[in-house]
């Protein structure tokens, strides 16, 4: 019997929900079947284990990575400007199983690390034709960083993000700087 899609879904929407809100101790496999509203033996059905668990989270990941990519190639205001631009969303679901794994490799989970370190190289890779050298591309990944980071600030320790033509200003400025 093949397992249903909508169940496992939402243990790992419980799961990533939990260590968003706390950290990769809180997300137990017990914590996570109550938040999802299933047994422990309906739980173990989708994830034998807590690894299993985690992995199905770091699945999740490289599967919006993937459309993320798509994306990028895909952006008629071009790689660099949707890349910078989509830096400033938050709580979709790409951004969501980002804070997850990285909840899971800040309490030491090598397989998020790498997860995390392989999503980085791929946008570097979608974004490397767009820019005229690895500076360059150091510099948009970077601003890349430093908007997201911003995010997670709580309001009232965030610096004044930028939205609209402040937002348009500074991906202009970038374009300028890494144009092939």
């Amino acid at each position: 019997m093949s397992r249903p899609p909508r169940a496992r879904g939402s243990v790992l929407d419980a799961f990533e929900q939990i260590l968003i809100d706390g950290n990769e101790r809180a997300a137990t496999m017990d914590a996570t079947a109550r938040a999802a509203g299933v047994s422990k033996g309906g739980l173990l059905y989708h994830f034998a284990t807590k690894d299993a668990l985690e992995a199905g989270m770091i699945d999740r990941l490289d599967g919006l990575v993937d459309e993320d990519v798509a994306a990028i190639a895909a952006a008629s205001e071009g790689a660099v400007a949707y890349y910078l631009r989509s830096s400033v969303l938050t709580a979709d679901p790409l951004d969501r199983a980002m804070l997850a794994v990285s909840r899971l490799a800040q309490g030491g989970s090598v397989a998020a690390g790498t997860a995390l370190q392989r999503t980085r190289d791929r946008w570097a890779d979608a974004l490397r034709p767009h820019v005229r050298d690895e500076a360059a591309l150091n510099l948009v990944l970077l601003v890349s960083d430093g908007l997201y980071f911003n995010n997670l600030l709580e309001a009232e320790t965030a610096m004044h993000l930028p939205v609209g033509a402040d937002l348009d200003a500074l991906i202009a400025l970038v374009l300028h700087a890494v144009a092939e």
